[in-house]
């Protein structure tokens, strides 16, 4: 849900009173609480689109790391990746507009990340496979970092868990050139593959039937945000991006 702040007529009054400050010639703003509407937008959740994208390019890349795909064939890999950005962009965009900074987050940076693996790989650039080395492990801080506060958003956070050691082993294999570091690597990216794809799944089914179908393991704040009522999903809205002044 996107929110953003409308004034109505109810405080026509308060507009008409002269201010403390009328006889001075001074010009003081009436109070506008009274007069504050916040529109909020339902949309249907991106992260299904964006859990997939992760999946189907997971492996593409795991299949190319296992040898499954040879080395000709990495240009046209590239080429398979390069939507996973578009994809995970347009996610990126709707969770920041559903008011999920975690999840607009989490998948802007991996757009990033496919759009640079695309870049990289399909450009066969001098030093690629180092250079993407030096990435994933620069990745593998930022990983680690989102999921210490992903926790309670299971899905997302089964996802990091299981990525972390594939950046690990793909960002040693790229600096090292040690053929099973990148065969883990590979073998890594299908796992992430399969555990995007259950989370896909689980909550497309969750969002079709208002219910939990397949176990996702929310807690604290985003199982309240999905079982609570409307007073708990507008807790504290006048405080958040879009609605206070500042960011």
């Amino acid at each position: 849900m996107s929110s953003d702040a409308t004034a109505g007529p109810a405080g026509s009054a308060a507009a008409a009173e002269p201010g403390p400050g009328a006889g001075s010639g001074r010009h003081f703003e009436p109070d506008l609480r009274a007069m504050t509407r916040i529109t909020l937008r339902p949309i249907a959740s991106p992260m299904p689109l964006g859990f997939f994208a992760v999946a189907i390019a997971s492996v593409m890349t795991g299949c190319l790391q296992l040898g499954v795909l040879g080395p000709m064939d990495r240009r046209a890999v590239a080429l398979c990746v390069l939507p996973a950005f578009a994809l995970q962009l347009l996610v990126s965009v709707l969770a920041f507009g559903a008011r999920d900074v975690i999840a607009a987050t989490l998948m802007g940076t991996f757009a990033g990340s496919w759009l640079a693996y695309a870049l990289v790989m399909g450009s066969a650039a001098h030093g690629g496979p180092r250079v993407l080395g030096v990435f994933n492990l620069a990745f593998l801080c930022f990983g680690a970092l989102m999921a210490a506060v992903t926790r309670p958003k299971r899905a997302l956070w089964l996802v990091l868990v299981v990525s972390l050691p594939r950046w690990t082993a793909t960002g040693l294999g790229g600096l090292t050139g040690t053929p099973w570091l990148t065969q883990t690597a590979g073998a890594l990216g299908i796992l992430v593959a399969l555990v995007a794809t259950y989370a896909a799944f689980a909550l497309m089914l969750e969002d079709m039937r208002s219910e939990e179908v397949l176990p996702i393991g929310r807690s604290g704040p985003a199982h309240h945000a999905l079982h609570g009522d409307l007073a708990v999903q507008l807790r504290n809205i006048e405080r958040q991006a879009g609605v206070r002044r500042t960011l």
